[in-house]
């Protein structure tokens, strides 16, 4: 499987040079990110009609970063190449068949003078005959530990959609949740690996539904840790992600790395992180995406109150029919729809969900069985889930801000419940019993809080784990109402953030 194939392994290392002193000349504050103002510059000198260039950064950018890091750059060039070669450009023209270790760079008008000009060469020295790449730098990690450095940067200033949402949760989102401990109710604090993660495929199911194998398959490897059999041989929480050499770190470890984002794990206690465990290994596909493996649910019971936890996330579920070709065509209906009727009864959707049948495994598929009408479906079937997952590492960016405006509309009803429970608590006397009353009449505090505030109902948390946490508390204790706070929330969604977008669009839109 290839996700956004790194055009930087199929370019020459005397390309790859020539780029690096580009791309240097070309990022004019020197932090490894091409931005559209210094991209519109630079790429103006390939002499390509605007269309042409709105197209090749769209490209390039797949992943609607709002800008272009090395590898990108690359990319970036080498559809100017093939642009002034006269090829259309979409796409596909990527992964089809260009000899791109031999495509050559592209005219630049004037460039050269320039490069000469600035006597500037900034290439890394290659080391063990491998080209070093410059690491992108950001100074968004240091505003989480103090939040007056990330006053000192302005929204118009920062380099990147991901380092803005960083800078607004520090100033504006994240007081809020700390005034009103939205992370004891609902969420950990986010961290700046919560922001630069790369995204998470999880795999859920009954043991030896082939769930290891799956990403085995995926990988066409195994990695450190997999365990595969008949039996239930999965008993931890694994996840698989890109690092530099083979290895598995245990999960206490993991917790508190502060460059990975499972820091928000310790709540669940030292019991949870025994069983839970990082497998790391350098492999392509992990650059974009990381998967996490799961203990197998050992009932049917279970597994659909494992479904049933993952409400409001229906969006994100891929079910996939594994072990398809085990059974003739006609047994394979039948289960079909006796899967569909069980998830039409543990997820209330509007719409059938799809489900993708296959046997996701390195082995031949079973003609014997499925025939070879079935044969041809399981190939199609697999294809269109390889595409799905292919456009996670190009969606994530979108998701990211989804995820973001959903946690800010969350953390501003859970202020206003924290503040009026605060209200309606007695200055003297009575604090006990009301704090009581108040407990067991929750739903319909939330209706009061509904109407006041007119929010919609949906969007209020779940009334028996509020009521569960809320009651190792003294409300007493709780602040009341910062109006402040929630018109800086509000601005923070009506203009802040559309005003981020706006700035990292394709440039040349």
């Amino acid at each position: 499987m290839e996700i956004d194939s790194a055009p930087i392994s199929r370019c020459s290392k005397e390309h790859q040079k020539i780029y690096q002193d580009w791309f240097s000349f070309a990022d004019s504050d020197g932090d490894g990110r091409l931005t559209g103002g210094d991209a519109i510059k630079f790429f103006a000198m390939s002499n390509l009609p605007r269309q042409d260039l709105k197209l090749v950064w769209a490209i390039a950018d797949s992943k609607r970063q709002g800008f272009l890091g090395f590898k990108e750059f690359i990319t970036a060039m080498q559809l100017v190449s093939l642009a002034q070669a006269g090829h259309a450009l979409n796409s596909d023209i990527l992964p089809s068949e260009v000899d791109f270790e031999n495509l050559q760079p592209p005219a630049m008008e004037g460039l050269d003078v320039l490069l000469a000009k600035k006597k500037r060469v900034s290439s890394e020295p290659e080391q063990n005959g491998s080209f070093q790449v410059q690491p992108q730098s950001s100074p968004a990690a240091s505003w989480f530990s103090s939040s007056k450095s990330a006053k000192k940067v302005s929204l118009s200033s920062v380099t990147s959609i991901i380092d803005g949402l960083k800078k607004l949760y520090v100033q504006k989102l994240k007081p809020l949740e700390v005034t009103y401990r939205f992370n004891d109710f609902v969420s950990p604090l986010l961290t700046n690996s919560d922001f630069d993660a790369k995204p998470m495929v999880m795999l859920l199911g009954q043991y030896s539904t082939g769930k290891t194998t799956f990403i085995k398959h995926l990988l066409r490897t195994s990695y450190p840790g997999a365990h595969i059999g008949p039996e239930p041989t999965t008993d931890r929480f694994v996840v698989v992600m890109n690092g530099p050499d083979e290895r598995s770190i245990p999960g206490n470890t993991v917790a508190v790395q502060a460059d990975m984002p499972f820091s928000g794990l310790t709540t669940f206690g030292t019991a949870f992180l025994s069983k839970f465990e990082c497998s790391q290994m350098p492999h392509p596909l992990l650059e974009h995406i990381t998967f996490v493996d799961t203990p197998g649910v050992l009932s049917a019971m279970n597994s659909k109150r494992v479904i049933g936890s993952l409400r409001g996330h229906d969006d994100k579920i891929r079910v996939v029919l594994n072990k398809a070709d085990q059974v003739d065509t006609q047994q394979l209906m039948r289960v079909y729809g006796a899967l569909m009727w069980s998830l039409g009864k543990v997820l209330n959707t509007p719409e059938v969900m799809r489900v993708y049948i296959g046997s996701f495994n390195d082995k031949p598929i079973n003609e014997a069985a499925s025939g070879p009408i079935g044969k041809e479906l399981f190939e199609k079937e697999q294809d269109d889930l390889l595409t799905d997952l292919k456009d996670i590492p190009k969606k994530a960016c979108d998701r990211r801000i989804n995820e973001f405006v959903k946690r800010a509309r969350a953390a501003k009803i859970h202020a206003y419940i924290i503040s009026h429970l605060k209200k309606e608590m007695p200055a003297m006397m009575g604090k006990a019993k009301t704090q009581q009353r108040l407990i067991d009449n929750l739903p319909d505090e939330f209706a009061k809080v509904q109407r006041e505030h007119h929010l919609p109902a949906g969007d209020f948390p779940n009334v028996e784990h509020f009521r569960e946490v809320l009651s190792g508390y003294s409300i007493d204790k709780f602040e009341k109402l910062k109006p402040k706070m929630i018109q800086s929330v509000d601005d923070m969604l009506g203009y802040d953030i559309p005003e981020l977008l706006k700035n990292f669009r394709n440039p040349y839109d």
